[in-house]
C-alpha cells in the first residue's frame, strides 16, 4: 500500500487517477458501488449488497469516545436522546454495556423520530427539564437530529450541557438567535485528513458562474437556506440566493458541510484508483484485454477489499473490515457570542481504542448556567471515612454515604467497602486512615496506676503501723483478749496483700505474670484463714466455759496455726496445679482498646483461676457464717460482730468484682482486680482493727481487764 511519501509524488498520483478513470466504466457495468455519504447499516447486509463499499465512518467506537468523555469529567449520571430507529437502538446497547462496566448510569432515555409529534415534543421537553442530570448525550441519524435541533432552537434548556455529534445541525433554521441555546455544546467530529489547497479551491468557486454544477448548487442552497434562481424560472416559495462567493460562507457551516464529506470523497477516489492500479500491476498481461473484455470488473472486488484508505492504520488481512480506518474524533466546542458571532473551537481529541482522550479545559466555554466545569451525579461523592450504600431499586449511581463501622476505614472517594486496619494500627477519628497503635499497660506514670500504687503503699504502711501498735501494746488486755498471735498473722498477711497489688501495676513480664495471681491467692488465703481461726476461737471460747468441756483442747494456738496451715496448703496445691498445667503468660491484646496494644498477662487456665478464687470465696463464706452465728454472744466476746461485718464487706467487694472483671478489657480489667484487692483488704483492716486502735490509742483508760470483762470494750 502506498505510504505518505508515495502520496506526495504527483506523478504517481496522476498515474493512479488515470487508472481510476479507466475503472469508472467497470463500476457502471457491475453492481459494485462506493458510497461517500453517511454510513448506512442497511448496506452492511452482504447478501443483498455484496459489492457495496462505504467510505463513511461506521462510528463503531463512538460510544467508547462518549464513555471516555464521561469518565474524564466524572459525569456518572447522564441523559440519552437517541434516534428512534435501528441505528439508535444499536448505539444504545453498545453504550449502555460500556456504562455498566464503568459504573455510569442513565438518568433517562428518550427517542426522537424524524416526524416529531406534539405528544413526543412535550414528553421530551418535560423529561429533560425534570431530570436531575446536568449532561445530555445525543446520537442519531441526520433526519431525527434535525427535528431535535428544531426543538432546542425553540425550547431553551437551562442547566444542561449537550454532547452530540456534528450530525446535530444547528443551521436547520433561519433563526440565528436561537443558536444561543447551543452555546457551550460539545460536539464529536471525525478527525479530518487535511487535503492541501482543498479549502482554498472550494472557497474560490463562484456558484453563480458555475450554476450547472449541481453539487455546488446544492451546497450553497443548503448552507444559505435559499434557492439559486435560474433563467427559465424562479422558485417564488423560497428566498433567492444573493450573488455571493463561498468566501463569505461562515467557517462553522463550511466545516460541517464541506470538510467532513471531503475526506470520504478523497478516500473513495483513492480506494478505486489504487485498487485498480494494484490489479493492473498484478495482472499485467490482462491489461491489454480490458478494452475487449469488460467482464474483468469482478476481479476489482478483491483489490477493493484489500486496499486500505490513506488514513488507515489497520493491519488486518483482506476482508470487509480491512479498509475501515481507525476512528479518531475531534472534540469541538460551539460558542455563540453577542453580535451573532458563532464558531466551533477544537478543544480536544479522543482515540477510543488508542491513546485515550486529551482535552484543554481552559478553552471550553460552558453554558452560561455553569460558572465552572459542570458536574452530573445522582448522589454526591462519598468522602473518605464512608462507603457507598446503594439505594434499593435504584441505579448504582444513586447511593447513600454510610460511615464506616468501628475498626474500619475508607481512604478513597466513593469506596465500595470499608477495610479493616492491621492489628497494629487503628482508625483515625475521621476513619480515613490507619494510625499506629501505642503499646500500653497499667503504668505507674499514669494517673490511675499512680493512684492505685499510692493507695497500696499507704494501706500497707497503715497496716504495718497497726501491727506495730499491737506489738507495742501486746500486754494490754484488749490485745490479749483478741488472740494477739492470730492478730499478728492477720496484720502481716494484710500488709502483704496490699503490697502484692503492686505486682499488677507496671510493665508486665513473664515473672510478674507467674507470681501476681498466685502470690495474691496464697497471701489472701492466709488472711481469710486467720479470720476463720479467730471466728472459731470466739465460738469455742463461749462453748468451753466449762472446765471439763472437750472444746477446751481446740482453743490453743496449735489448733489455730494448724487450721491456717492446712487452708494455706490447699491453696498452694491449687496454685501448683495451675502453674504446672497451664500457667499465666505474657500476651498482647490489640482489640480491647482501639488505639492501643495492651501488654497484659493471660491467666492461662481460666478454670484453675476460678477454682483459686472460688476456694477463697469458700473460706470467706465459712468465716462469715461462723461470725454471723456468734454475733449474739455476750459482749465480752463481741469481736464476732466486727468479724461478721468485715466478712460482709469482703464478700460484697468480691461478688461485685466478678461481673465487673468479666465485662472489662485491657488495663481496666487489671485496675478492677487491684481495686478489689485493696478494697477488701482495707475493709478487713478497718472493720476489725479500727475499734481496737481507737481504744488503745485514744481511750487508754478503758484498756483495763475490768472494763474488758464487764463493759465489752471490744
Amino acid at each position: 500500500m502506498p505510504g505518505k511519501a508515495e502520496r506526495g509524488n504527483f506523478g504517481h498520483e496522476i498515474e493512479v487517477l488515470h487508472a481510476a478513470l479507466l475503472s469508472y466504466a467497470l463500476l457502471k457495468q457491475d453492481d459494485q458501488k462506493i458510497t461517500w455519504g453517511v454510513f448506512d447499516l442497511l448496506l452492511t447486509d452482504k447478501v443483498q449488497y455484496p459489492h457495496v463499499y462505504q467510505m463513511g465512518s461506521r462510528e463503531s467506537t463512538l460510544h467508547l469516545a462518549f464513555i471516555q468523555l464521561m469518565l474524564h469529567f466524572s459525569w456518572t449520571w447522564v441523559g440519552l436522546v437517541l434516534s428512534d430507529n435501528l441505528k439508535g437502538e444499536i448505539f444504545f446497547n453498545d453504550l449502555k454495556g460500556e456504562m455498566d462496566r464503568n459504573g455510569l448510569c442513565v438518568a433517562f432515555k428518550k427517542t426522537v423520530s424524524p416526524n416529531l409529534e406534539n405528544d413526543e415534543y412535550y414528553d421530551l421537553t418535560t423529561s429533560i427539564t425534570a431530570s436531575s442530570t446536568n449532561v445530555i448525550f445525543i446520537y442519531g441519524d441526520t433526519d431525527s437530529l434535525q427535528q431535535l435541533a428544531l426543538v432546542f432552537l425553540d425550547f431553551e434548556i437551562y442547566g444542561k450541557v449537550l454532547v452530540a455529534t456534528t450530525a446535530l445541525d444547528f443551521s436547520v433554521d433561519s433563526n440565528i438567535l436561537g443558536l444561543a441555546n447551543f452555546h457551550g455544546t460539545i460536539l464529536f467530529s471525525h478527525l479530518q485528513m487535511e487535503i492541501p489547497g482543498f479549502t482554498d479551491f472550494v472557497r474560490s468557486m463562484n456558484p453563480s458562474v458555475k450554476s450547472e454544477d449541481i453539487y455546488l448548487k446544492a451546497l450553497v442552497e443548503s448552507a444559505l437556506k435559499c434557492r439559486i434562481s435560474e433563467k427559465s424560472q424562479i422558485e417564488i416559495l423560497h428566498t433567492v440566493c444573493p450573488d455571493i462567493s463561498l468566501m463569505d460562507l461562515p467557517n462553522i457551516k463550511f466545516g460541517s458541510i464541506i470538510l467532513e464529506l471531503s475526506t470520504n470523497v478523497y478516500n473513495a477516489v483513492y480506494l478505486v484508483a489504487h485498487a485498480l492500479h494494484q490489479m493492473l500491476q498484478s495482472e499485467a498481461k490482462e491489461t491489454s484485454e480490458l478494452g475487449r473484455n469488460p467482464d474483468l470488473s469482478w476481479k476489482l472486488h478483491h483489490f477493493l477489499k484489500c486496499t486500505r484508505p490513506p488514513n488507515s492504520a489497520s493491519d488486518e488481512s483482506c476482508g470487509e473490515g480491512a479498509r475501515t480506518a481507525a476512528e479518531n474524533y475531534d472534540i469541538l466546542n460551539f460558542k455563540f457570542f453577542p453580535g451573532q458571532i458563532q464558531t466551533l473551537v477544537k478543544v480536544g481529541q479522543v482515540t477510543p481504542r488508542g491513546q485515550g482522550i486529551s482535552i484543554n479545559e481552559e478553552v471550553i466555554d460552558w453554558p452560561e448556567d455553569f460558572l465552572q466545569t459542570p458536574t452530573s451525579m445522582c448522589s454526591p461523592n462519598c468522602g473518605p471515612g464512608c462507603k457507598k450504600t446503594v439505594r434499593e431499586g435504584q441505579p448504582i449511581c444513586c447511593f447513600d454515604c454510610t460511615p464506616c463501622p468501628e475498626g474500619q476505614i475508607s481512604n478513597q472517594t466513593d469506596a465500595e467497602q470499608c477495610l479493616p486496619c492491621p492489628e497494629d494500627e487503628y482508625p483515625s477519628r475521621q476513619k480515613d486512615r490507619c494510625l499506629p497503635k501505642t503499646v500500653t499497660f497499667l503504668a505507674y506514670e499514669e494517673p490511675l496506676g499512680m493512684a492505685l500504687a499510692c493507695a497500696a503503699l499507704c494501706f500497707s504502711l497503715l497496716t504495718a503501723l497497726v501491727l506495730g501498735v499491737f506489738v507495742k501494746h501486746r500486754d494490754t488486755p484488749i490485745v490479749k483478749a483478741n488472740n494477739r498471735s492470730l492478730s499478728y498473722i492477720l496484720l502481716a498477711s494484710l500488709t502483704l496483700c496490699f503490697l502484692c497489688s503492686l505486682l499488677f501495676i507496671g510493665r508486665p513480664n513473664t515473672a510478674t505474670c507467674l507470681l501476681r495471681q498466685t502470690t495474691f491467692a496464697v497471701v489472701f488465703t492466709v488472711a481469710i484463714a486467720s479470720i476463720l481461726a479467730k471466728t472459731i476461737t470466739v465460738v469455742l471460747a463461749f462453748k468451753a466455759t466449762n472446765p471439763r468441756s472437750r472444746f477446751r483442747r481446740w482453743m490453743g494456738s496449735t489448733a489455730s496455726y494448724s487450721l491456717i496451715f492446712i487452708c494455706t496448703l490447699i491453696q498452694m496445691c491449687l496454685c501448683g496445679i495451675w502453674l504446672g498445667t497451664y500457667p499465666p503468660f505474657l500476651e498482647t491484646d490489640a482489640h480491647s482498646e482501639p488505639a492501643f496494644i495492651v501488654l497484659q498477662c493471660n491467666e492461662g487456665s481460666v478454670l484453675t483461676f476460678y477454682c483459686v478464687l472460688g476456694y477463697m470465696a469458700l473460706l470467706a463464706l465459712a468465716s462469715f457464717t461462723m461470725a454471723f452465728l456468734a454475733r449474739n454472744l455476750p459482749d465480752t466476746f463481741n469481736e464476732a460482730k466486727f468479724l461478721t461485718f468485715s466478712m460482709l464487706v469482703f464478700c460484697s467487694v468480691w461478688i461485685s468484682f466478678l461481673p465487673t472483671y468479666q465485662s472489662t478489657k485491657g488495663k481496666a480489667m487489671v485496675a478492677v482486680e487491684v481495686f478489689a484487692i485493696l478494697a477488701s483488704s482495707a475493709g478487713i483492716l478497718t472493720c476489725i482493727f479500727a475499734p481496737k486502735c481507737y481504744v488503745i490509742l485514744l481511750r487508754a483508760e478503758r484498756n483495763t481487764l475490768e472494763i474488758v470483762k464487764n463493759k465489752g470494750a471490744l
